[in-house]
């Protein structure tokens, strides 16, 4: 459901072993495919499977669904899930999307438990993945969270082929929140790129970012170990150094001194770690969560802050020990 670049190459992905559907709202759209055979605006010469179904028709599609892939922004999560929830079929409903809903900040897994009824098992879907890779059949390896493990079990290897690694995990917020802050993190990296601060600048800016992304996330819920595989430092790895990475992006052509409109324009695509940082700015501080460079990210983005300013007051704080304690839990803070 959600026929972007990423709902499109699993599709792709998924087709030649299921019977797939690739449903899009825009009736226009879905005759465009049609026609083609292919995705041309998102993944341009990457053919469709013959099995592939296409529909505009969600009733129908929901009618015959047994699993449902939700593949659309943070921010149509909610409207997608309040039209699953009057479905008269009850079947296991996955997203994609990595980030945190404007205004509320709730995670995909609070807005499912607003918006759908318990009996729907439902779960995550994330980890380093370019959708023009999986679209192509290279490996690629994933998460796939439920607060059901034998649930998460079920599904993984529903999913799973040898192109396609599928993980299971019992930790939602852990891949939830490392989806989401490595999009941010992933702008970072490219003003860092963007300004030719150099790799070890790079190297330092990743591994202090997967301290403010577990910072946060140890915080919310989430594990350790999850924020440290492949939904964590596995997509922040990709997302930061990818020239494929949307935020990444973003970030080089902000150290250029470009004005945000004028980059999401030019992009085409939704860069969700341009939303993100906002959300996860209002966290932090209301949470009292040390996340300096996300911090930058934001005032770059909303506070027309220079990317090279925003760079010189990371680099002007003053050391500190890189693992110091927690004065409130006694535990080490990282």
């Amino acid at each position: 459901m959600g026929a972007g670049a990423w709902g499109s190459a699993l599709a792709i992905s998924l087709a030649p072993r299921h019977q797939v559907s690739l449903w899009a709202r825009d009736a226009q759209q879905i005759a465009l495919m049609q026609a083609s055979r292919s995705n041309q605006r998102y993944l341009p010469d990457m053919p469709f499977p013959p099995s592939l179904r296409l529909s505009a028709d969600m009733d129908a599609v929901l009618a015959d669904a047994e699993l449902l892939i939700v593949a659309v922004p943070v921010s149509s999560l909610r409207g997608i899930l309040q039209r699953i929830a009057l479905s008269t079929a009850v079947v296991p409903v996955i997203w994609l999307c990595k980030g945190f809903e404007a205004q509320s900040s709730q995670l995909p897994h609070q807005i499912a438990a607003e918006t759908l009824p318990d009996v729907f098992p439902r779960a995550v879907l994330s980890g380093p993945s370019f959708a023009q890779e999986v679209a192509r059949g290279l490996p690629t390896a994933l998460t796939l969270a439920c607060s059901d493990m034998e649930c998460a079990q079920h599904i993984s290897q529903l999913l799973h082929h040898s192109r396609l690694r599928v993980y299971s995990s019992a930790d939602v917020i852990g891949v939830e929140v490392g989806g989401a802050i490595k999009n941010v993190l992933a702008i970072a990296a490219g003003i860092c790129d963007g300004l030719h601060l150099g790799y070890n600048a790079r190297a330092a800016l990743l591994t202090r970012g997967l301290a403010e992304m577990t910072r946060l996330g140890l915080r919310l819920g989430g594990k350790a170990e999850t924020l440290g595989g492949l939904s964590g430092v596995g997509d922040l790895i990709l997302t930061c150094t990818g020239d494929l990475s949307r935020n990444r992006q973003v970030g080089m052509l902000l150290a250029q001194q470009r004005a945000l409109p004028e980059i999401l324009s030019a992009l085409g695509h939704v860069a969700e770690g341009v939303y993100t940082a906002r959300e996860v700015h209002q966290i932090s501080q209301r949470l009292g969560v040390e996340m300096p460079i996300c911090d930058a990210v934001y005032r770059v983005l909303y506070e027309q802050l220079a990317a090279d300013k925003a760079t010189e007051g990371l680099l002007s704080r003053q050391p500190n020990d890189e693992f110091s304690p927690d004065r409130e839990s006694g535990k080490e803070k990282i």
